[in-house]
């Protein structure tokens, strides 16, 4: 496998594996797995991507267990995000994740401040704009995006009838697009530049709409 290639094979069994070997003496035996076959083909896929989609950032391999109820060390994916997004909640981002089960490639805000959040449902609720949004979510849902409803809220926000033509919208606490893709022979080959490339352009139509219809945030403005 050369350099210009895509993944290695051996990204997807690596976190297979890693799911049922949580401990710190497989971690350290498989680390230079890891560096080789999980990180160094991605680290790739920053450099080829970066001149257009900005600077590129690859998350630690380690969990902080400090607040968290799953106390598993390692965490059972790779995340690759756009450094401004990764720094400061509220901020668009261009997204990609590698785990046992493929690839996601996504974007948006996945933790809108919340004077986004009201203004998102603001433009919900007006029948003028709401229009527009729809229109956003059906062209990248032409190529496989959906809005991610991962925490959306089982109730109606306040101020909001539960009976609501567009409740379903009103709910979303994350304003963030995915895509899944299982394994398959085009993330290993050449061709994953490319996909990936297409499916972070197809994001950056919904990231131009969140720019243009809610407030900048808050760490942006200063």
């Amino acid at each position: 496998m050369t350099e210009t290639t895509g993944l290695h094979p051996d990204a997807f069994a690596f976190y297979a594996e890693l799911e049922q070997n949580q401990n710190r003496e497989w971690w350290l035996a498989n680390k230079r797995r890891y560096d080789e076959n999980v990180k160094a083909p991605v680290e790739r896929l920053v450099d080829a991507l970066g001149g257009e989609f900005g600077p590129l950032k690859i998350f630690r391999p380690y969990k902080d267990v400090r607040f968290s109820a799953d106390k598993r060390p390692y965490k059972d994916h790779l995340g690759l995000v756009s450094a401004d997004a990764g720094a400061a909640a509220g901020a668009m981002a261009f997204y990609l994740q590698l785990s046992q089960h493929g690839l996601m490639l996504a974007g948006g805000l996945y933790q809108p401040e919340r004077a986004q959040l009201a203004r998102f449902r603001e433009i919900v609720d007006d029948n003028r704009l709401v229009g527009d949004l729809e229109a956003t979510l059906d062209e990248v849902g032409e190529h496989g995006f959906a809005i991610m409803t991962e925490d959306a809220l089982t109730t109606a926000p306040r101020g909001y009838r539960a009976d609501h033509p567009k409740i379903a919208l009103l709910r979303l606490k994350r304003l963030a697009i995915a895509v899944e893709h299982a394994p398959a022979d085009w993330m290993t080959g050449p061709d994953l530049v490319d996909r990936v490339r297409a499916g972070w352009r197809t994001v950056r139509v919904w990231n131009d709409w969140l720019v243009e219809n809610l407030p900048r945030p808050v760490e942006a403005s200063r």
